[in-house]
């Protein structure tokens, strides 16, 4: 009897399981069937945009090559034609600008369609969102329900999605061997240059521009792919919700790129699959034997070695720090590269507000200075921007508070950094400084005063994110002596940048 039982409530278990894994299948159908078909189109639209960013980007880079290396081939032709010849070759099928014209050909017209084994760097995103999409794809019903068609403009922009990602995988892996083939020549001019020393005055430019194309044009992959690899919250719920399917799970065993790297066998995380591999136990017996057989040093002399080894490991994590992601065959600068040159225009604008105080007596202010500001990045530290400022009055004291409307600014400036967190920043300000009731009355002139400010800046460094970015700004106005009645000279101003 208790046999009976004990088996009646396996089973019970077993089949209340079995009822919870279905229902849970069931729910995420139904959640994907409910999936908003916004992600297609925002997965098309991100793919065609980087394609089109990234062929018009190696476009450019590989015309700017064409022409320094036309450059230095006619100012080698003219000192030496013979070096000239053999570094370019004259023949049409070696002729380096059909070499650059063919690689933007192919980059232009790859569209992924023939399938190409994994070249450089692994992309995880990449390859889940490829395998998402294929998966999609071949399953219509779930995005439908059962009986169900998937509708034409779905279905279009699932396969439009489809094939940009493919086309940009391709093109990326385009981007690599096309920094490969600018490397090499650039090497080859390199080895000229270093043999002939003489050489290096007439040459060097056009070879160190050639090295800041390169980094640059580096840089802005690097950045296509870090844009490529780094999902929104609306991608990272589809993945989160195909991941909780076997069927989608032994897609990607079988479809990934990862599988196809490592040869994943069909019996992996089986039993069977784990048979003739060695096990923990027995790596550290053979270990211990081989320390053994060296005598009493062994221990000692593997321990040293693993030190070493550790050592040259934290060195070498050290130098990827200081140069940043890449991949392997990335250039190391011989110049101080700027951070800001690689990025859209958008991305360098900077936006920030300020304010300084005039005073009566110590405790209460008179009028605040509320300012916002537009700059643009010309590098790490450097800024140039416009901005506009509004003067609130408040009273002559703590007895006679009044909020009134005291003047207006405009104002321009330029911060040059210094060293550290210190800048030296100069500017040009217009300010209505007497007090109004319309806008109608600002465009007169005769009230408007000049401000030529030049001072120093400091940034604060703090842990808070909040004040990471405060500004501290002590300023002359050189100008102030000059103005009837004469303005305040030293300006104090407090600030913030987004």
């Amino acid at each position: 009897m208790l046999k009976i039982l004990a088996f009646c409530w396996v089973a019970l278990l077993c089949l209340t399981r079995t009822v919870s894994y279905a229902q849970s299948t069931d729910s995420v159908t139904d959640k994907l069937v409910n999936f908003p078909s916004r992600l297609f189109g925002k997965v098309q639209s991100a793919t065609t945009g980087l394609n089109q960013q990234l062929t018009r980007q190696t476009e450019k880079c590989l015309a700017k090559m064409q022409r320094r290396e036309d450059r230095i081939r006619k100012k080698m032709f003219a000192i030496d034609s013979a070096a000239a010849r053999s570094l370019f070759p004259s023949s049409a099928q070696q002729s380096t600008a059909q070499s650059y014209s063919g690689l933007a050909q192919k980059l232009r017209t790859d569209t992924g369609s023939r399938t190409q084994p994994l070249n450089g760097e692994y992309q995880p995103y990449v390859d889940s969102l490829r395998g998402s999409l294929l998966f999609l794809q071949q399953n219509p019903s779930l995005l439908t329900g059962a009986g169900l068609n998937l509708s034409p403009q779905v279905q279009a922009q699932l396969q439009a999605s489809v094939s940009q990602l493919q086309a940009l995988r391709a093109r990326l892996q385009d981007a690599d061997q096309i920094k490969t083939y600018v490397q090499q020549r650039k090497q080859e001019i390199g080895q000229y240059i270093a043999r002939h020393t003489d050489l290096q005055s007439l040459l060097g430019k056009e070879y160190a521009g050639m090295n800041h194309d390169l980094y640059y044009y580096s840089q802005q992959v690097r950045q296509y792919k870090d844009i490529l690899n780094n999902p929104d919250q609306l991608e990272q719920k589809a993945f989160s919700l195909l991941n909780r399917l076997p069927a989608f799970q032994d897609f990607m065993k079988n479809n990934s790129e990862l599988a196809g790297l490592f040869s994943i066998p069909g019996s992996y995380g089986a039993t069977q699959g784990l048979d003739g591999l060695q096990t923990r136990d027995q790596v550290s017996q053979l270990v211990q034997n081989q320390l053994s057989s060296a005598g009493d040093g062994g221990a000692a002399a593997l321990q040293s070695s693993l030190q070493s080894a550790g050592a040259q490991l934290d060195n070498f994590k050290s130098k990827l720090s200081q140069l940043g992601t890449g991949n392997g065959n990335m250039d190391m600068p011989d110049f101080k590269p700027n951070d800001q040159k690689t990025k859209t225009f958008w991305k360098r604008l900077q936006y920030g507000t300020n304010f300084q105080t005039s005073h009566n007596n110590y405790y209460f202010p008179i009028v605040t200075d509320l300012g916002l500001s537009l700059g643009y990045r010309l590098g790490h530290a450097n800024t140039i921007g416009i901005g506009a400022s509004y003067k609130i009055g408040w009273g002559n004291g703590i007895n006679d508070i009044a909020i009134t409307s005291q003047g207006v600014g405009l104002r321009s400036f330029l911060d040059i950094h210094i060293k550290g967190s210190f800048s030296a920043t100069g500017g040009l300000e217009y300010n209505y400084t007497t007090p109004f009731t319309s806008y109608r009355q600002l465009p007169q002139l005769q009230y408007w005063t000049q401000s030529g400010l030049i001072g120093i800046t400091k940034t604060i460094s703090m842990k808070n994110r909040v004040f990471r970015n405060t500004q501290l700004q002590l300023l002359w106005d050189m100008l102030s002596y000059q103005q009837v009645p004469k303005t305040q000279p030293f300006l104090f101003r407090l600030g913030y940048n987004f």
